[in-house]
């Protein structure tokens, strides 16, 4: 299935890269993982410095599924607000949900530091805008809650607002701990260090079935057998044909990004840019300049639908874009369109299935927070792995 448009802008902007090759044999290891993107990077390269042999496979190249149309906004807000998650899972838990999103966030900083190459990591601050007058109260509520859980989170009133971004709002939450990212870029160079380990992987390589034995997992792909120790599913969605039901729904999220611009005046430091209003807009900047804007979500239906409104999807985003900041000129380079699944409470699902095998791992970075949640799955399955407890081993379980 298509997850993405033809014109996704981080392939535009990367080129294909090296190609992986698929799997030629039957191959064992200890941990197999399922899905190349940057969920599967980010485990396979944890794994791999913990010591284990691992090979990744995919039925793509790696990150050209959902990676490929990420916008890789990296916030620690959560699409569900602390305060609507506090009710429906408990303080505990919610509070560890946000918390850990943080850490996930700074866990990328650190890895992308520890890289050869640059791969668009820049820090930004968030700004969060009420869309309207009515969201003022709950905004309020929601910095008040995230201040008693020890969470950097900062109350702008309209005037402060206007010496940052040009457009007007009510009222609107400020930190300082976002960032960006090439999520192409991360991805690639996360499974180049990986390849200096024990570790392969291969592409065009989809898997059909997963059977557990008493011995080792077997990973049966069209091209062969993966026999291991343990698996880990990290394929997003479309993991969703190894799990006994449904866990997620499908939306199309729509992007633009610019020619790069000569200023950003009347946007300081840069910052991410995303509002109260569901579906809601958000906005960021490229290491190359450019800026790219992100919103206009509907109930997926399929990939020719979805993409036959791109075109004005994306006049609609840069429409949105130059009201936002009538100080910058803006010329369209590339817009796309793109597939991703979210959970009931926007909360990734991390570890095994209760119905499943306790040797088969997900790690499933549903929503807005894919990436930061992806690395702090990374750390949750490896542990598992090892036999050691994490300290969210059970948020996001599936139980939950």
């Amino acid at each position: 299935m298509d997850l993405v448009s033809p014109q996704a802008f981080w392939l535009l902007r990367n080129g294909l890269g090296e190609v992986a090759p698929p799997l030629g044999r039957d191959r064992r290891c200890d941990v197999a993982v399922i899905g190349a993107g940057i969920t599967g990077a980010l485990v396979a390269d944890t794994l791999s410095a913990a010591g284990l042999s691992v090979i990744a496979v995919d039925c793509r190249h790696p990150a050209h599924g959902s990676t490929s149309a990420s916008t890789a906004l990296l916030q620690y807000e959560l699409d569900t607000p602390l305060t609507e998650l506090i009710d429906r899972l408990g303080r505990e838990r919610a509070v560890d949900a946000y918390r850990a999103c943080l850490e996930g966030v700074r866990a990328i900083g650190r890895i992308a530091r520890g890289l050869k190459r640059d791969v668009g990591f820049r820090r930004r601050p968030s700004l969060y805008y009420a869309s309207r007058s009515r969201d003022v109260d709950s905004l309020r509520q929601e910095c008040a809650a995230r201040g008693q859980a020890g969470l950097p989170c900062e109350v702008l009133d309209e005037t402060a607002i206007g010496k940052i971004v040009d457009f007007k709002a009510p009222l609107a939450l400020w930190s300082a701990t976002g960032a960006e990212v090439d999520p192409w870029r991360l991805t690639r160079a996360l499974l180049e260090r990986c390849s200096r380990r024990d570790f392969a992987v291969y592409g065009r390589t989809e898997v059909t079935e997963i059977v557990p034995r008493e011995r080792d997992v077997e990973v049966r792909t069209k091209r062969g057998l993966v026999r291991a120790r343990n698996v880990v599913v990290a394929a997003g969605y479309e993991a969703e044909k190894f799990l006994p039901q449904r866990v997620a729904k499908l939306h199309s999220t729509f992007a633009l990004v610019t020619e790069p611009v000569k200023s950003f005046a009347g946007w300081a430091q840069r910052c991410l840019i995303w509002e109260s209003a569901h579906p809601y807009l958000y906005a960021r900047t490229t290491s190359d300049d450019r800026i790219m804007i992100g919103g206009e979500d509907i109930r997926f239906r399929n990939p020719g639908h979805r993409d036959a409104l791109v075109p004005s999807k994306g006049a609609t985003l840069l429409e949105k874009a130059r009201r936002l900041f009538p100080r910058i000129e803006m010329e369209p380079a590339y817009a796309w369109g793109g597939t991703f699944g979210e959970t009931e409470d926007s909360l990734p699902y991390i570890g095994p299935h209760p119905d499943g095998d306790p040797r088969v791992h997900y790690a499933l970075g549903y929503g807005a927070n894919g990436i930061p949640m992806s690395a702090i799955a990374a750390e949750v399955v490896t542990a598992a792995v090892l036999g050691k407890t994490h300290r969210y081993s059970n948020t996001f379980a599936f139980d939950r």
